[in-house]
């Protein structure tokens, strides 16, 4: 993970009632290394999360007001943003991120192959079991149409919140950073900006408790909110460029 320096990488961790989660994950991370740094963001948890962290003693920013998954993550690239870090990853508190991983998503940008590498378990099916309910998947290839068309770059799972940014989008993200649909319309604005994004073959785990903040009640009514998104934004983001 070296380039010439000591590459600083911090993890990103979301959280919103994650009581049955959020102290194993932090224990898999401690496990795995100690020398990746780690911010739980607690999104104004109703549950006991807030506790938890306090009484083990796990590096958090609390947000007194429930954000949503947008908001929390950019509390993150900020902290990121103001402490100098070169890599930062956004890693699930539920437990379905591999730390394993860690290390080969963040691998394309230590060589300055990309600015952003996604964990993705569509690009190589064989490398993860886990491969999401039948309408998520056939959300994510809808979406990842759509991008396709609207940037020219495939991307296979546009969902995917396992992902590493490196100092320049840290400083983009922590100042702009889309709230509804994050991860897609993020990776449309990177694109259409000119940013390099890669897609990594990971490894992800099911969630074991807890609620997911992403629900697919209504999947027809998500994809088609997220496209809109996803046109408006590369048409919005195309024409700030030209002004530019």
């Amino acid at each position: 993970m070296k380039r010439g320096k000591e590459v600083k990488i911090l993890l990103i961790i979301p959280a919103f009632n994650e009581q049955e989660n959020i102290k194993r994950t932090i224990e898999k991370i401690k496990a795995y290394s100690q020398e990746i740094d780690y911010i739980v963001i607690d999104d104004g948890s109703t549950d006991n999360t807030l506790n938890i962290l306090k009484e083990n003693k796990i590096n958090h920013i609390h947000l007194i007001h429930n954000l949503g998954i947008g908001g929390a993550v950019q509390t993150g690239y900020k902290y990121a943003n103001e402490n100098n870090y070169d890599i930062a990853v956004q890693f699930d508190g539920d437990g379905q991120h591999d730390m394993n991983y860690v290390t080969k998503i963040c691998e394309p940008l230590v060589q300055g192959q990309a600015d952003m590498s996604i964990g993705t378990r569509y690009l190589d099916k064989k490398t993860s079991k886990f491969q999401s309910t039948f309408m998520r998947r056939f959300g994510s290839n809808i979406i990842s149409i759509f991008i396709k068309i609207f940037t020219g770059k495939k991307i296979t799972d546009p969902t995917s919140g396992f992902r590493a940014v490196n100092k320049k989008v840290i400083e983009e993200f922590a100042t702009n950073y889309p709230t509804e649909y994050p991860e897609p319309e993020s990776t449309v604005s990177l694109l259409v900006n000119g940013y390099r994004v890669k897609e990594v073959s990971v490894s992800m785990n099911e969630r074991l408790a807890g609620n997911s903040s992403i629900r697919f009640w209504k999947p027809a009514d998500y994809m088609i909110k997220v496209i809109l998104a996803i046109i408006i934004d590369s048409i919005s983001f195309r024409r700030k460029r030209g002004k530019k």
